[in-house]
């Protein structure tokens, strides 16, 4: 049997308070070494607040976050060396040359003398930052800046990697380069990745975790909601939704067309059974249906949904 992988952060009823708002509410989350973890939700949903209270920059008014099984409060030196954050603007020096900035990183991240020098020329060479070493960060562009943001997050081995937005503002190029990197240490680390960018999810994401108003509305597979299997229907003579919502394993239906219906199932549904209901107003098509991911991302983000979850 497989062992799992060992578990590098977890949240624990995770809630953060402004005043009488609640930015994050009864969060709970784990993850795994090399796993990618997409962090997703419209703006305001509580993404930021979610990453500083992950990274230690601000106290959560309840709950607690692990990171490699010491509790971020009470030992927080021994959780912050385990980890490396990008922000959504990298914390540059641009009258510095790239190198410059990265051993003065690697000093503030408590690297000795002695392995400085071997860190900073792996990170360099992981980031495609080698032949640019001696350049001003000033000079360079917006991907190798980004670049330089993700190597002196990497540069002291964390064990998790915490990205906001690392290829926003990027060009088609310069994003396909910077997924690439993160891919390729996601098969080691554990990393937590924030975006707005929906196929960067599914490219380079294992899992995603959703909020909304400050709550966790799904985390699942990165491809689809698994609770979200259906069926695209086509009737002669369709009756009111309400009729289809009725029927024995239809949690939801929603209109698709004039004469079309897609029908979200519950786990007890019987398809066999179903069909033959529908029957009655003149089936003409019947077809499985998946949500993608935007689908999910819509359907939790706006609507009924939304509306209808409880409060903090």
């Amino acid at each position: 049997m497989r062992t799992k992988a060992p578990i590098l952060a977890q949240a624990q009823a995770l809630r953060r308070d402004y005043g009488d708002r609640c930015a994050v509410c009864a969060l709970n989350f784990q993850l795994r070494r090399g796993e990618v973890l997409g962090l997703l939700g419209p703006n305001g949903a509580g993404k930021s607040t979610t990453l500083r209270l992950l990274c230690g920059l601000i106290v959560p008014s309840a709950g607690r976050v692990e990171i490699g099984g010491h509790d971020l409060q009470t030992a927080p030196l021994q959780a912050k060396r385990l980890l490396g954050y990008l922000p959504e603007v990298p914390p540059l020096y641009p009258e510095l040359r790239v190198e410059e900035y990265l051993r003065h990183c690697g000093r503030l991240h408590g690297l000795s003398r002695a392995a400085l020098p071997g860190a900073l020329a792996d990170t360099l060479a992981r980031c495609g930052l080698s032949d640019s070493r001696r350049r001003l960060i000033g000079n360079l562009s917006k991907g190798y800046r980004q670049r330089v943001g993700i190597a002196q997050a990497l540069l002291h081995d964390p064990a998790l990697l915490v990205l906001d937005e690392p290829t926003s503002g990027l060009d088609p190029n310069q994003m396909r380069e910077i997924r690439a990197l993160i891919r390729e240490l996601g098969r080691h680390k554990a990393i937590l990745l924030s975006t707005h960018i929906l196929p960067e999810v599914r490219a380079v994401c294992d899992r995603v975790l959703i909020l909304d108003h400050g709550r966790q509305v799904l985390e699942g597979p990165a491809t689809a909601d698994p609770a979200a299997s259906g069926l695209l229907i086509r009737l002669q003579r369709p009756p009111a939704a309400a009729a289809l919502s009725a029927l024995p394993g239809v949690a939801a239906c929603e209109p698709a067309g004039a004469d079309a219906f897609h029908l979200r199932l519950s786990t007890e549904a019987d398809p066999a059974a179903l069909s033959a209901a529908l029957t009655a107003w003149g089936l003409l098509e019947f077809q499985p249906r998946r949500e993608d991911l935007e689908d999910t991302f819509v359907r939790l983000t706006t609507g009924e949904a939304a509306a209808g979850a409880p409060p903090c």
